[in-house]
């Protein structure tokens, strides 16, 4: 097999970085915002307000940087009966210095607080948007959404973010109780990335 061209995806997410490494082994090395080419790299600000809006503007920006193409990830948790909260802000979802257990922990109490304890009230999603970009050219937008509950209560150690909260539809456990090649396989980021790869091959388009 041919060397694997460089991929760079526009995050410092490790564990992001982590699941696209393994989703794109057969296609691409994975470079992400921590190689030392990004060390000066200025704050972007994302400030659309659509996962759409915010991956566009990673990728593009990024893609001045580099002649590699550049793969952007917006992704997060729309509960319905809050109105599709926490939504674009999930990362900071409990304010600055948001870390993933206290945006948690936010949630449940939201929820509890608004009596929201029937699992009628708890349907959620998670939803993925990736663009990509190469030289300030945006080439294309694919989604991905995963629907399922919110838990009661944190159950299992393994994945980020809300997955320990969340139990997919047909399924039953949580995200953070099946293997990452399980969740990979239906994620709303694998999913994402399978309409991506589907696109690209029809389009007869390589990331080279």
């Amino acid at each position: 097999m041919s060397a694997r061209p460089s991929l760079v995806i526009a995050t410092g997410n490790a564990h992001k970085t982590a699941e696209f490494r393994e989703m794109l082994a057969d296609y691409a090395k994975i470079i992400d915002l921590s190689h030392p080419a990004f060390a000066d790299l200025p704050d972007i600000i994302e400030d659309g307000k659509t996962f759409e809006d915010n991956s566009v503007i990673k990728s593009r920006t990024i893609s001045k940087l580099t002649d590699a193409y550049v793969l952007a990830d917006d992704s997060g948790l729309e509960v319905d009966s809050l109105n599709g909260e926490p939504g674009v802000i999930s990362a900071r979802y409990s304010g600055e210095g948001a870390t993933d257990a206290t945006n948690r922990e936010k949630l449940l109490t939201t929820l509890t607080e608004k009596n929201f304890t029937a699992p009628a009230d708890r349907r959620a999603r998670f939803r993925c948007v990736l663009s990509l970009a190469k030289n300030d050219k945006l080439l294309g937008t694919w989604h991905g959404t995963l629907e399922g509950t919110i838990l009661d209560r944190e159950q299992g150690n393994g994945g980020f973010g809300y997955d320990s909260l969340f139990k997919p539809e047909n399924c039953d456990h949580s995200l953070a109780e099946i293997s990452a090649a399980a969740k990979n396989a239906i994620s709303h980021r694998g999913r994402a990335v399978q309409a991506l790869l589907n696109d690209l091959a029809i389009q007869k388009i390589s990331i080279t």
